[in-house]
């Protein structure tokens, strides 16, 4: 066994890895760029080196470096995690020439399946199902706009090296496939430093279940049952759950044992995962590509099967032989996992970056095989998150005995998580395990899409009752007022008016009337002709405040801002003010200040980098054009005319790193 091994990656799956390494009794070493110094895998290693500067191309991608980094410390393997270098054929290669364990597969077999064009040839000599496609590079814009329309729209433009939804473009026409191309192109050489694409027939009403394999040097390939990873945005994964709904035994042994006969063809080890897209009507799986590597959603594999799956990858990396059969592989209970991501869902989804002002997950639970709750991470209160590197700020893990018993848990984790300073998908999250379609397990990759057409708002999570909040701040306030009387040294009930009048303010305007008295155990409040009986003990100070809405237990999260309370309930966040009724009076007859007019501005709507503006001064645009287009988070974003404008002015720079707000060009 190896006695100290380098992962070159960073953020959660750095820690993830290293915590299996020292359960192993193995010495970690960790790698990390100048905006990483500070990082959690940093201070968890047993060793750390600096790389370079905070851009993956020069650092995290540069396996110069990183082999350099091996020969300072004595590390004798690499664990790659997940994208930069996981899949690069060259740096399995290089590593291996080097006398340095690549903990992973074989050079051979990356350059086999880990090339998506390549892998489909091999898919298609194995006698597995393919999508139609042209599965060659293709060279130009006009080149994809012919292919597509020979396929028939719509259609898939995808980045041969990519993954994680960057470089990938769904097309329904020759405009989309002609910007889609140019866009995959880019983003798959920045983030892959592969900048070639092919294209394939998108199959409409999907689902995406992918299985996951686990092989040795000795010949032995196993199949870990699969994961249903439909519940996808932009062709990036939400929620990820093991099993699928939508399986039955006979065609999940059917797609396990076409993966292993397609990975045993490449004589594959170590981790990996086969893709499929399943026909939601007769069931009928298509390969889509093989994933080389350790996937982001292993956790729930881990949960299901009673595996680890990263110290498998060790142990056969190091030439031992796996310690099961295919008929003992365990398919226990029900696993999901949210991703936790920095980004704003009320904005749509722009990405988020700031200091992590407060950062407390929920406790990890580890009662017996059917009852988890797991937190990866690799931030912490006070830490950055950066604009260089994806959004992920965590992956929330839940196990039950049912698919209901993990849904009901996942509600009550995502409750619990507690995020300040950068915006985070909570609500989203929480909204998507209340959806019918969800938890009917009747959905496919289109589910998102169709279910919030206009972009996702606070009025689009069904489990939020508005009243519940008024009330409930009506009677926190109600406690704190009767806290700083006792304090105060008022006597007892000095500051009570039985029934006395508050009017709680919505940010949106709306004011409520709320009349507050004192009962056994906590207040009485009267709204909209209802009364609600409302029983916590409002210990001030706290994060989360529990207590009794009618009889009805509730788990709260709050905040008090000077005469505002900041809800959080479900992952919805709702500021309310609670003023007397002449306090709000006087308030409503103030003058309001007028907005400044930013209408004839671009102004850039995330923090990022600009990489490109397409437009002069004296240019006509058109509605729809594209005006700039911003990277952010290894995504690029790209901004488009609203509305037919001529372009006054450029007020940034391409190369710059932009705010959020700030202005990037000026109209007449």
């Amino acid at each position: 066994m190896f006695k100290k091994i380098l992962i070159a990656n960073r953020g959660e799956i750095a820690c993830r890895v290293m915590k299996t390494a020292k359960k192993m009794g193995i010495k970690t070493v960790a790698v990390y760029s100048e905006a990483d110094k500070d990082a959690m895998h940093v201070a968890m290693a047993d060793e750390a080196v600096c790389i370079g500067p905070a851009p993956s191309k020069e650092s995290y991608l540069c396996a110069d470096k990183i082999i350099a980094a091996c020969k300072q410390t004595g590390a004798q393997a690499v664990h790659p995690g997940y994208g930069f270098l996981s899949e690069n054929e060259a740096f399995s290669r290089t590593l291996e020439e080097q006398g340095i364990v690549f903990i992973g597969p074989k050079h051979y077999s990356v350059a086999a399946m880990g090339d998506k064009i390549a892998s489909k040839k091999l898919a298609l000599e194995a006698k597995v199902n393919i999508i139609p496609g042209y599965n060659d590079a293709i060279d130009t814009p006009e080149q994809a706009v012919e292919i597509a329309k020979g396929i028939g729209y719509p259609v898939m433009i995808k980045a041969s090296a990519g993954g994680g939804g960057k470089g990938l473009r769904v097309a329904f026409n020759d405009q989309e496939a002609h910007e889609g191309f140019a866009s995959c192109k880019t983003e798959a050489l920045n983030a892959f430093g592969d900048d070639r694409v092919f294209i394939e027939k998108y199959v409409e009403e999907p689902r995406h279940i992918e299985i996951q394999l686990i092989g040795d040097s000795h010949g032995n390939v196993l199949y870990l049952h699969e994961r249903e990873c439909s519940i996808q945005r932009r062709h990036q994964k939400v929620i990820e759950e093991a099993p699928s709904p939508f399986l039955d035994p006979a065609t999940r042994k059917a797609m396990g044992e076409q993966a292993v006969a397609l990975a045993k063809a490449v004589k594959y080890q170590s981790a990996g995962t086969v893709e499929f897209v399943v026909g939601g009507k007769d069931k009928q799986f298509y390969f889509l590509e093989m994933n080389t590597r350790l996937q982001v959603e292993h956790p729930v594999t881990e949960c299901i099967t009673g595996l680890d799956l990263v110290e498998l990858m060790i142990r056969v990396a190091a030439g031992e032989k796996l310690p099961l059969k295919q008929n003992e592989v365990k398919l226990n209970g029900w696993a999901m996992e949210c991703r936790i991501n920095a980004e704003d869902p009320f904005r749509n989804f722009l990405p988020s970056t700031g200091r992590l002002v407060k950062f407390q997950p929920p406790a990890e639970v580890d009662e017996g095989p059917n009852h988890k709750v797991r937190v990866d991470t690799g931030v912490y209160e006070g830490g950055e998150i950066s604009m260089f590197y994806d959004s992920m700020i965590a992956k929330l893990i839940v196990h039950g005995a049912t698919r209901d018993q993990a849904i009901a848990r996942m509600r009550d984790a995502l409750n619990g998580f507690v995020i300040r300073g950068v915006s985070a998908n909570i609500s989203f999250q929480a909204a998507l395990m209340q959806n019918p379609r969800f938890i009917s397990g009747n959905f496919n990759t289109g589910l998102i899409a169709e279910e919030y057409p206009k972009g996702f708002n606070a009025a689009d999570v069904p489990h939020d009752d508005p009243a519940m909040l008024i009330t409930v701040a009506a009677a926190m306030h109600r406690q704190y007022l009767a806290r700083n009387a006792t304090i105060s040294g008022q006597m007892p009930g000095h500051e009570f008016r039985p029934g006395a009048d508050f009017v709680v303010r919505l940010d949106d305007g709306g004011d409520h009337e709320v009349a507050v008295t004192p009962a056994a155990g906590g207040w009485d409040v009267s709204f909209a002709g209802e009364t609600y009986a409302i029983r916590s003990d409002w210990q001030f100070g706290q994060a989360i405040y529990d207590g009794t809405i009618n009889g009805q237990p509730f788990c709260m999260q709050v905040e008090r801002r000077g005469l505002k309370y900041r809800l959080f309930h479900w992952g919805t966040q709702m500021d309310l003010m609670v003023l007397t009724a002449r306090a709000a009076h006087l308030q409503a007859l103030m003058p309001k200040k007028a907005p400044p007019d930013t209408s004839k501005f671009l102004l850039s709507p995330m923090p990022g980098l600009l990489t490109q503006i397409a437009v002069t001064p004296g240019q006509e645009v058109k509605a729809g054009e594209v005006l700039a287009k911003i990277e952010a988070m290894k995504m690029e974003n790209v901004l488009k005319a609203e509305r037919d404008c001529t372009v006054e002015k450029l007020l940034a720079t391409p190369g710059e790193s932009l705010a959020v707000d700030q202005a990037i060009i000026a109209f007449k």
